[in-house]
């Protein structure tokens, strides 16, 4: 440890046990956080990427391990504040006629951009689980990818301008979509209230829309407690030229980060779920059957990060498998 104290930017999202330590009440031994709040989170992922914009920064998992391919310069601490399944994010034309997964072949599936964390999951599932074959897939996406340099495989599509995939659900134009902000639930590039335009577009749509897995509550809490595999949806990253010269920050923040979500679980217990972010904890709670509904950590985390590296390789979004202990911060990867 130093005696300096550094001023860094933090692009987080105050989810997941973060508002404490962002709001300055879990103090960072040589750290003063500037937080810098970007709505929605998914817009700071890009100006990371691009401009590597922020000191600390909440990026997609996926994104993270794109960008790594192409040597950008930061390093993740095994941090996710955010988690999610994915069996009841997929849905289907009803006039499709998709009956199973297997059906999806040949079909035209829309996702914002193909490298989304939730279609790494979601395909990943698909595949792992029900042998489907993504590359037989017409991947249609609205969005740029936030990693300029990958190119996407010859199965992806980019609607041309002003499209989207909102709207081409709604008039019956493709077989399947993912739902939410990683497909029909936006509109165009991340923007606040970028949910609206979407919401406007699908308003009245000329085919019903009918979920891939209607039991999909219970299959995510199956496939969980058979795998052990808990979605990550954001991971912290540091820039690589403050941990050269201060290696110290990556376990300090690992360790804050984990005193933060503490004090966040404590007052959970204590007073009960407050916002919607404290429901979702509640939430993740019952469907993992843990206290802690957010593990850090390499090894709580092991099975998680092996899963995605490995839907990553599979998908053509990274060139090789890699272990996890070579895309996290050698220093940090324990609380």
């Amino acid at each position: 440890m130093t005696t300096t104290t550094l001023t860094l930017t933090a692009a987080v999202s105050p989810r997941g046990g973060a508002k404490p330590l962002l709001d300055g009440e879990i103090p960072v031994e040589g750290i003063t956080l500037q937080h810098i709040q970007v709505e929605p989170q998914i817009a700071a992922f890009r100006r990371m990427v691009r401009n590597l914009e922020f000191d600390v920064c909440e990026l997609a998992p996926s994104t993270y391990l794109c960008a790594r391919a192409f040597a950008e310069q930061f390093t993740a601490i095994p941090v996710s504040l955010a988690r999610g399944f994915h069996h009841h994010s997929i849905v289907c034309n009803a006039a499709s006629n998709i009956r199973n997964p297997k059906d999806l072949e040949g079909k035209k599936f829309g996702v914002r951009a193909y490298s989304v964390t939730t279609g790494v999951w979601a395909r990943g599932i698909l595949q792992s689980e029900y042998d489907v074959d993504p590359s037989t897939i017409t991947w249609y996406t609205d969005d740029e990818e936030h990693v300029q340099a990958w190119v996407p495989p010859p199965n992806v599509v980019k609607l041309p301008e002003g499209e989207s995939l909102a709207e081409m659900i709604a008039a019956g134009k493709l077989d399947a979509a993912l739902s939410g902000a990683a497909g029909i639930g936006r509109r165009g590039p991340p923007t606040a209230n970028w949910e609206a335009a979407a919401q406007k577009a699908a308003a009245a749509p000329a085919v019903e829309q009918v979920p891939l897995f209607p039991d999909a509550a219970q299959l995510e809490r199956d496939w969980y407690q058979r795998t052990r595999i808990y979605p990550m949806h954001g991971i912290i990253v540091i820039k690589n030229s403050i941990l050269r010269e201060h290696p110290w920050v990556a376990p300090e923040l690992l360790r804050a980060f984990q005193a933060s979500k503490e004090l966040e679980l404590k007052r959970l217990d204590e007073q009960g779920p407050q916002s919607a972010d404290d429901r979702a904890l509640v939430e993740a709670r019952a469907m993992i059957g843990s206290s802690d509904p957010l593990p850090f950590g390499l090894e709580q985390n092991r099975p998680t990060l092996e899963a995605l590296i490995d839907y990553a390789y599979l998908q053509k979004i990274i060139p090789a498998r890699v272990a996890p202990e070579s895309v996290l911060a050698h220093n940090a990867l324990e609380v």
